[in-house]
């Protein structure tokens, strides 16, 4: 992908007053080649690139606010989230994102956990974050020998290393929105 950014090195020397001769001179490079950078015909090596910023006294930031604007971003319907379930626990997997080295993505689940369930039979822990909002119902959290009580509008984040176990103590159905990074991946993982 090529980025461009000549119009606004046109548009400060022009504001400055100096003509392509002027800025060819204090930054040791042709008129043509500045005539050319500006027109985006060529892309400047770095060392002509920061001579031109040092003539103009551009931001470089200023040169490249605009790239990468458009990022990558993914919208789930509700209709098309994908679910797992497991004897009286839904989860429904609102996003997933990841990175190229799968160290810095996140994904968000919306849990339904019926009355007396719990996310998993048994304790487990792996590496990264978490971070639960209670929505609807009584949530009891387990962290290795530790357990919290959340109600809802509670929230809580911890280090997922830890063996962890999300119940229902509750006479009611638990409703809460989960996070988790990096993502574990397999939906069915919980």
């Amino acid at each position: 992908m090529r980025y461009w950014f000549g119009e606004k090195i046109r548009t400060i020397r022009e504001r400055k007053g100096f003509t392509l001769k002027d800025v060819a001179e204090k930054a040791g490079v042709s008129e043509s080649l500045v005539s050319q950078i500006e027109r985006n015909r060529v892309s400047p090596a770095i060392d002509t690139l920061l001579s031109l910023a040092d003539v103009l006294d551009l931001d470089l930031e200023y040169l490249f606010s605009d790239y990468r604007k458009e990022r990558l971003v993914r919208i789930t319907r509700k209709n098309e989230r994908e679910t797992f379930t497991r004897p009286g626990v839904l989860y429904e997997r609102l996003a997933q994102l990841e990175s190229s080295k799968h160290q810095d993505g996140i994904e968000s689940y919306y849990i339904t956990i019926d009355a007396g369930q719990q996310s998993k039979s048994k304790e487990y822990g792996h590496p990264g974050w978490e971070l639960g909002i209670v929505i609807d119902g009584t949530a009891e959290l387990t962290i290795g020998n530790q357990r919290y009580e959340l109600v809802p509008g509670d929230s809580i984040s911890f280090r997922s290393d830890a063996p962890h176990v999300v119940s229902n103590p509750g006479t009611s159905p638990l409703k809460i929105l989960w996070v988790i990074t990096p993502p574990k991946g397999e939906i069915s993982n919980f």
